[in-house]
């Protein structure tokens, strides 16, 4: 049995999408492009794909990740064209490595997320920053389907800061102002999302943007504690295949996303 790990998009229109919404389309995909899944035992076999961390319906992303088992081997790059093709445009497989290593899950511990607040002045987002990050605690609070629940959000959050080069400046509205937020935040429980942040950020300064923050996951993986930057997750499956190239485009994209986190 081969594993194969992929690396995955929500773009545009695509970021409403529901993680229910994605397997339903993915799985469809598998069927067109023919690959050889291996199944499940039991009554109602099911393909044997295993997601991980998913992004909530939404929010755009850069770095989802699952890993799907085969009969029979197959090349990764083919296979990632061929079920790039059936899928929708915004739902992208970018990048697809065999699993030679364990534990892919394990290695997802923190995420790397942009925040967009249209309609806000960079110099109050900035002020924002500061008393959230110099808060001891941040208490939000979320509806859950057991009821409220409140819980603190600020030990969660490896860095905030206002990263107004990204995106470009071209990427805004004519004549309206615009903040941009990088987030680094440890996945924790019970998980810390962008929007408690948001919060969070309403909470200690009063901020609230006029319209909904356009919020996207750039990358996702193991944490640096010493630098506080988040690594490629494929990397270790890349370095254990000798016939791979010593970087990929995938990872250069994913070490370019962390780079000023």
């Amino acid at each position: 049995m081969q594993r194969i790990r992929l690396r995955y998009t929500k773009r545009g229109r695509l970021r409403f999408t529901s993680h229910r919404d994605f397997q339903r389309a993915f799985e469809r995909a598998l069927r067109r492009a023919e690959v050889p899944m291996a199944y499940s035992a039991g009554f109602t076999p099911h393909p044997k794909v295993s997601y991980a961390n998913a992004a909530p319906t939404g929010t755009g992303s850069e770095a989802e990740y699952l890993e799907i088992a085969l009969t029979e081997s197959r090349d990764p790059e083919r296979l990632r064209v061929l079920l790039d093709e059936s899928m929708p445009s915004g739902l992208d497989v970018v990048e697809a490595v065999e699993a030679r290593t364990s534990g892919l899950a394990d290695r997802l511990t923190a995420s790397v997320w942009e925040l967009r607040l249209d309609g806000v002045d960079p110099a109050e987002a900035e002020r924002a920053v500061a008393a959230f990050t110099g808060a001891g605690s941040v208490e939000v609070q979320r509806l859950t389907k057991n009821g409220m629940r409140t819980f603190d959000a600020r030990p969660a959050v490896v860095s905030l800061e206002n990263a107004e080069t990204h995106p470009s400046a071209a990427d805004r509205p004519t004549g309206q102002p615009c903040a941009i937020l990088r987030l680094v935040v440890r996945h924790v429980t019970p998980a810390v999302r962008p929007d408690d942040v948001l919060s969070g950020l309403r909470a200690v300064a009063d901020l609230a943007p006029p319209v909904p923050a356009a919020v996207t996951r750039l990358a996702q993986g193991l944490l640096d504690e010493e630098t506080g930057t988040v690594t490629d997750p494929l990397a270790p499956d890349r370095e254990a295949d000798p016939a791979a190239p010593a970087a990929s485009v995938g990872a250069a994209d994913a070490a370019a996303a962390t780079a000023s986190a």
